[in-house]
């Protein structure tokens, strides 16, 4: 990048060197060099320094996640940290570009949406799947969104549900405390009971033994489910214009939330988000 930004302010210069000829006020070399001290300016803008962040371990980036969640967050002993899932590769490329270590700490989701996990300095940052709400945003800064969600009801195969409609009175459905789902349940559900857990786990056990007929939380966590279980499915899919983001607590003043956004945006470019988003979310 910096090669090609330095290229073109070259190359204006010297059109405006032919412009101007010998009526120019400056000599050629002057104006050149005062281009390319602008780009590399511009380039120094897109790099972070990590080493002015106020970080609740120094040297590493700890980040707070309701696990189970997968496919986004999901225990796993063969990982560095414990964990792995979308949220977490995600966290680690980023804390790559970053320089800095990771470190993953679990933790309650109300915690996270509420910011008091990191305002208690558990940890520097959420990565939970996290939807960014107008509501949250009041409790926490989100950095740039990294992923568009939809909600979705998942059903036992042989329940005769076929969709939301479906979920009339004398029917039960889970759905996690806190949570978007939650929110668009209250407000969809024609007549069911609607029953909340504190985690998605507890989710699927209701399931199973029966204590609820359905499930309506994320699409990928359900279709996660879903593939590991030929007993049940998704039936209906609800397009929510949901992004989730990364999220720190209010108002820090160590420019995390700017260095987050900038090694997120790296990560984009350089094709890691596409490998692991292929590798969590494509289709088999």
């Amino acid at each position: 990048m910096r090669a090609m930004r330095l290229m073109a302010a070259l190359a204006a210069v010297s059109l405006l060197a032919a412009a101007c000829g010998d009526d120019a006020d400056e000599p050629e070399e002057d104006v050149t060099e005062e281009a390319t001290e602008e780009a590399a300016d511009d380039d120094a803008a897109d790099e972070v320094d990590a080493s002015g962040l106020d970080l609740v371990a120094e040297g590493t980036l700890t980040v707070c996640s309701d696990i189970p969640y997968a496919p986004f967050e999901f225990e796993d002993p063969d990982a560095p940290t414990g964990y792995s899932g979308f949220d977490i590769e995600l966290m680690e490329a980023i804390a790559d570009v970053l320089d800095l270590e990771l470190a993953v700490v679990a933790t309650g989701f109300e915690g996270l949406t509420s910011g008091a996990s990191m305002a208690a300095g558990q940890c520097d940052i959420a990565a939970s799947a996290m939807t960014i709400t107008e509501e949250r945003a009041e409790n926490v800064d989100f950095a740039d969104p990294y992923y568009e969600a939809k909600q979705s009801l998942l059903v036992p195969v042989d329940a005769g549900i076929e969709g939301i409609d479906d979920l009339v009175e004398g029917l039960s459905v889970g759905v996690q405390s806190g949570t978007t789902g939650e929110m668009y349940a209250e407000e969809n559900v024609p007549g069911a009971e609607l029953i909340a857990f504190e985690s998605s786990g507890d989710l699927f056990v209701a399931l199973e033994a029966g204590r609820i007929d359905a499930i309506l939380q994320d699409l990928p966590v359900n279709a996660e489910q879903a593939r590991a279980d030929d007993a049940i499915t998704v039936v209906d899919e609800f397009d929510t214009e949901e992004d989730y983001g990364f999220a720190m607590e209010k108002d820090r003043e160590d420019g995390l939330v700017d260095a987050i956004n900038v090694a997120l945006a790296q990560v984009r470019a350089d094709s890691t988000y596409d490998a692991l988003y292929d590798k969590y979310f494509s289709a088999e």
